[in-house]
């Protein structure tokens, strides 16, 4: 007599062992390179996001809020009062920003009309930012990643361990991932609030993540001069570039609207480096 109840199980094994290899495999095949680097000296930055139309924004820490072209160079500064810190795109014309100092609230701007169209105040330092299915996970201080809808209407709240305040962190598929710069950790929550993985291998000083599109998490590691490439669960991981590779403290990395390439930029506000990711 056949035990389905242990059928079953190893069925369930054996896709499992596929997936992690699958997982391993994608991430081994990896390879990154730059094609360009570009001199734009911004000043110390925050943060750095590609536009759905290919263009770069490029946050100055606690300061302006820099349209680039999708070759880098400086198209404008936006007419955002404030201390900016992060950037995150809602749609074709719509951006938010957060502004942790003074203010503590995240501002909505409309890019075409450039007018600050609603004003989302909280009740703690709000610093990193994403959006993911018509709402927004913000960091709050180092202990707490709140999802919050458009409105301003807090729909989850997260509670969380970091040595480093919240201020990067990438929200999809209801999970959130998060650098802790001064734990050396990336983390990975769901949305209820439990946490899923912790990865700490090879990290230095993690800052900007973003997802490639099968959910790998890519990490510019500033104080290791690198970018590592870890699998959607945590388990598995490869560096990517490193100093030989012409990275100079690479602080923040998006990825163009779906496409393999995207910038890479430095803290300082040096540089800006086109990539490109094979999967091999």
């Amino acid at each position: 007599m056949v035990d389905r109840t242990k059928t079953g199980l190893n069925r369930e094994s054996s896709v499992r062992r596929k997936a992690q290899v699958q997982s391993q495999s994608n991430i081994n095949n990896m390879t990154m390179n730059i094609e360009t680097k570009i001199e734009i000296n911004i000043k110390m930055i925050s943060d750095m996001i590609c536009l759905m139309d290919g263009r770069v924004i490029v946050v100055e820490r606690h300061g302006k809020v820099n349209l680039l072209t999708s070759n880098g160079k400086l198209q404008k500064q936006l007419s955002i009062p404030g201390k900016a810190w992060s950037v995150t795109q809602i749609n074709q014309d719509t951006i938010a920003i957060t502004y942790p100092i003074n203010e503590k609230a995240i501002k909505i701007f409309n890019m075409e009309n450039e007018t600050v169209t609603k004003v989302i105040t909280l009740d703690k330092g709000c610093w990193g930012l994403s959006f993911s299915n018509n709402s927004l996970a913000v960091g709050l201080s180092n202990d707490e990643i709140r999802i919050i809808d458009l409105e301003g209407n807090t729909l989850k709240s997260i509670l969380v361990e970091s040595k480093t305040e919240l201020c990067n962190l990438v929200y999809c598929n209801d999970r959130v991932i998060y650098s802790d710069c001064n734990g050396n950790a990336v983390n990975c929550y769901d949305g209820s609030g439990k946490q899923i993985w912790q990865y700490t291998q090879d990290l230095e000083g993690p800052s900007g993540l973003c997802t490639d599109s099968n959910g790998n998490i890519i990490v510019a590691d500033h104080d290791s001069n690198s970018i590592i490439v870890t699998s959607k669960d945590g388990q598995n991981s490869k560096v990517l570039m490193s100093e030989e590779d012409g990275l100079d403290y690479p602080q923040f990395i998006c990825f163009k609207y779906n496409e393999s390439s995207g910038f890479i930029c430095d803290f300082n506000g040096t540089y800006l480096a086109k990539f490109n990711l094979v999967l091999g």
